[in-house]
């Protein structure tokens, strides 16, 4: 930037986007003085490197705008974990399944464990049972992103929420939207 550029000769461009050309370095700075603006290089490895007026500080501050309206507009998907034991009773595995409902319906992935303790290593049929049982019950929220997997002592299957539900309440959201402005109007 300005003085940094230590080249002879620089391809130029103007703040309006227009080539100007090859010319001297000092030629290209002393224009940048004139019109108050930065003398920018852009492509330091292209021959000649290119170089581009404009306002650094300005360019800059636009920059870390866009970078913060991006994040905003971004949604994280969050892995939540339900865990369950190969004992457990019915009632409390549909209790279960409802909380892994809710983590699906609102847009987080779900890891469903099976723990293993003891003689029950002797029957890893009945964990898997239980992660088709809750998946069964889980199809209208989510489907398996990955199958279930026995490693050492637990049972892992991963579920990750429908993608048109998340696209029907995006919908319904910016329905409701317009219709509230309706009522206002």
């Amino acid at each position: 930037m300005n003085e940094r550029i230590r080249i002879r000769e620089v391809r130029l461009i103007d703040e309006n986007g227009e080539q100007v050309g090859i010319i001297q370095t000092r030629d290209a700075l002393e224009m940048a003085r004139e019109r108050g603006l930065d003398l920018v290089e852009v492509a330091p490895n292209a021959i000649p490197p290119v170089c581009r007026l404009m306002d650094y500080g300005k360019f800059r501050y636009e920059q870390s705008r866009k970078e913060r309206e991006s994040r905003r507009h971004q949604t994280t998907i969050e892995l939540k974990e339900v865990r369950i034991r190969p004992k457990i009773d019915d009632h409390d595995l549909e209790t279960k399944g409802r909380r892994a409902a809710k983590f699906l319906d609102s847009g987080d992935k779900v890891k469903v464990t099976v723990l293993f303790r003891g003689r029950e290593m002797a029957h890893p049929d009945i964990g898997r049972g239980l992660l088709d049982q809750l998946t069964e019950m889980l199809r209208s929220h989510g489907s398996i992103e990955q199958a279930p997997k026995l490693e050492g002592r637990t049972m892992t299957m991963t579920l990750a929420p429908l993608k048109q539900k998340q696209s029907q309440r995006e919908k319904e959201g910016s329905g409701n939207h317009e219709e509230s402005e309706a009522e206002n109007a």
